[in-house]
């Protein structure tokens, strides 16, 4: 019997990548969908070939003929979906961020525990090709004692006409802040966790028009964030990260040790020891180049028992415990130790 998989919610990622990379695989079916409106859902079903459409997702979720939940929702539906889908005994594949705050991603990572079923979070996606090979320098101890970390994340433009974007909605994406935890995430494969964050954020358009009620929408996530972060293994990371900056720095990330650095933007990775002058590309053989391969990765998990890697929910905790920590920092003014209790 093939892994049979109902899709709930499906926005721009779950059909450029999560339905078209399930399709491709031997033994998967897409089976079920379900979306904002039934005509939406439709609307998928009819562009992909999926029999089955449902108004509400606790119908699909608990259906019998469906063995694994894509979530392919804004945050704020992460953890009720997740909790109700492990409920019901099905294997779980979320989009990032994990969910809207620490507590809920605790629950749904305390759901986990109690079943056998997979449960794995959509990775951020940057860097991938080179990140195996990146890696092995790191634990190998090629670039020494890992000093300084700066992150960063540029970009947007200072706009006060654009409409509210979902992202901009506490609401709905909850204590995410624009790719903070992408970055973030990535940051933690290479250098660990942080045992303390200061942060800073400002929101310069707090009222935007939605685009769905056509009247002045509250916009209450930061449209500029800055972050020192100290590191359990002693580096000091920086973090600026924005969506109001035109022609910024693209997304990046700088890491300087005793030994040498590293640094990965949109032109890949680069790496230098410490005698040389300038970063050169680190170059991997094609064959043992890493990318996008999610769908893979969940089902091998779920057919194979091929452990998670990319990503678990227990990496999920680390970000949103991060995530939480500058919130709290922004919201009282003072640095925030870790881990949270």
């Amino acid at each position: 019997m093939p892994l049979r998989i109902g899709v709930v919610g499906a926005g721009e990622n779950t059909r450029t990548r999560h339905i078209p990379g399930f399709q491709k695989l031997a033994g998967v079916e897409v089976v079920a969908v379900c979306n904002r409106s039934r005509a939406s859902g439709q609307k998928v079903a009819d562009e992909f070939g999926i029999p089955t459409v449902h108004e509400d997702w606790k119908e699909l979720v608990n259906s019998a003929d469906v063995d694994a939940i894509c979530i392919g929702t804004w945050p704020y539906m992460h953890c009720p979906i997740t909790l109700e889908a492990l409920a019901a005994e099905k294997h779980v594949l979320t989009e990032a961020r994990m969910a809207m705050n620490l507590d809920e991603a605790r629950q749904m990572q305390a759901a986990s525990a109690q079943t056998d079923k997979i449960s794995m979070i959509v990775p951020a996606p940057i860097w991938l090709e080179t990140e195996a090979a990146l890696l092995e320098m790191v634990s190998g101890g090629q670039f020494g004692d890992l000093l300084e970390i700066h992150v960063c994340g540029l970009g947007g433009g200072y706009d006060p006409e654009a409409p509210l974007h979902w992202r901009q909605r506490r609401e709905l994406s909850g204590n995410n802040v624009m790719i903070t935890g992408i970055l973030n995430e990535t940051v933690h494969r290479y250098a660990g966790v942080e045992s303390s964050v200061s942060a800073s954020g400002s929101v310069f358009t707090k009222e935007r028009a939605n685009p769905e009620t056509g009247s002045a929408g509250v916009a209450d996530v930061p449209e500029s964030l800055g972050i020192v972060a100290q590191m359990q293994g002693g580096a000091t990371a920086v973090y600026h990260v924005s969506s109001v900056a035109h022609l910024g720095e693209e997304a990046s990330i700088a890491v300087f040790g005793t030994k040498g650095s590293f640094k990965l933007d949109g032109a890949g990775a680069w790496i230098a020891t410490s005698s040389e002058t300038a970063f050169r590309p680190l170059e991997v053989p094609l064959e043992e180049q890493g990318g996008w391969r999610v769908e893979e990765d969940f089902v091998e998990a779920v057919l194979e028992g091929k452990p998670v890697t990319h990503t678990s929910f227990a990496d999920g905790i680390r970000y949103m415990e991060f995530t939480e920590a500058v919130n709290i920092s922004m919201a009282e003014g003072r640095r925030v130790d870790l881990p949270l209790p």
